[in-house]
């Protein structure tokens, strides 16, 4: 389904209406165009496939562990429609020497965050994607995040953080996983 620029404004305008608003009031006027344009980007992951990304590689002699950690990234809570944001810890083990680029890990963060989504399925595709289009001997996404539908309203508990893990293939083994969580915590408490 294509993005509908169109239907966003006519539905925010109706939400403004909802809330008990005047969406000609000078504030809102041009909040429906607005947010339109901004919620483009935020499910803009909903037109791609983001695990193409994974799909240049590279022949480098290192089959030990490559981690980027720390990627910061966007979401967006399906069941409140409300923002979730944080940081996904992204490693594999190579198999046959083979690489991709560094950034290509922080590009499938970004493009499955982009969308609709909870934080566990979030974690799933992006170790899925490594390792359908990777074959590594192993992969691991460990995500943190703060969810504003818990901070905002509910339990309205600010700084609570949630985290997920996939591991696959070796990273399941004892030693790599102690291996991975010591390089993800890197000095922290």
């Amino acid at each position: 389904m294509a993005y509908d620029a169109a239907g966003v404004e006519r539905a925010v305008r109706d939400l403004i209406v909802a809330i008990g608003e005047d969406p000609e009031r000078e504030g809102l006027v041009e909040t429906p165009a607005r947010m339109a344009r901004a919620w483009a980007e935020i499910v803009g992951g909903l037109q791609e496939d983001p695990s193409e990304h994974l799909e240049k590689h590279f022949r480098v002699e290192h089959e030990e562990m490559v981690l980027v950690r720390d990627i910061s990234f966007y979401s967006v809570c399906e069941h409140h429609l409300l923002p979730f944001f944080g940081k996904a810890h992204v490693a594999y083990i190579p198999r046959n020497n083979t690489v991709t680029g560094l950034s290509k890990l922080a590009r499938v963060v970004e493009g499955y965050a982009r969308r609709p989504q909870v934080q566990e399925r979030l974690t799933s595709q992006i170790a899925n994607a490594l390792v359908e289009k990777l074959s590594p001997q192993g992969a691991c996404v460990i995500i943190e995040a703060e969810h504003m539908c818990m901070t905002m309203r509910g339990v309205s508990k600010p700084g609570s953080r949630t985290v997920t893990s996939a591991l696959r293939g070796i990273m399941n083994s004892p030693a790599t996983r102690q291996e991975m969580m010591t390089l993800v915590m890197g000095g922290r408490g």
